[in-house]
């Protein structure tokens, strides 16, 4: 059975996409640990990141790269914190996420809730500085 995030790469699960290239999806998480949370995903279903090809693996940083520079200009913070847990959905990811606090990035706190319009319009500020 496909992962969540397989379904929202094909388009069966709506989400605010922020990019995408043939072998890699980034999109914001709906339940953000901070405004800006962004998912970056291979588009090839493997559960666990070191299980991902050399090649894929190797590519899969600067495209994440590329994400946190145009979501560090977008959202107000000191950095982005990268985590990489993998034990929530099957299916290897890179979590990016917007730094004020050492607090921003503790997955234990509660998530926030935030409605589909305040999360379209974080999306389209981080895609215009793509």
């Amino acid at each position: 059975m496909a992962s969540i995030f397989t379904k929202i790469i094909r388009g069966e699960i709506p989400c605010h996409k922020i990019a995408e290239n043939e072998n890699y999806f980034a999109f914001l998480d709906i339940m953000p640990l901070a405004p800006g949370h962004t998912l970056v995903v291979p588009k090839i279903e493997v559960d666990y990141i070191f299980d991902l090809e050399t090649d894929l693996l190797r590519g899969l940083l600067p495209f994440s790269k590329n994400i946190a520079a145009a979501l560090e200009k977008a959202v107000p913070c000191e950095r982005i914190g990268v985590s990489v847990i993998g034990l929530e959905v099957p299916h290897a990811h890179v979590h990016l996420i917007p730094l004020r606090t050492m607090d921003d990035i503790n997955f234990s706190r509660p998530k926030m809730k935030m409605s589909n319009e305040e999360l379209a319009a974080i999306a389209e500020k981080i895609r215009q500085y793509l």
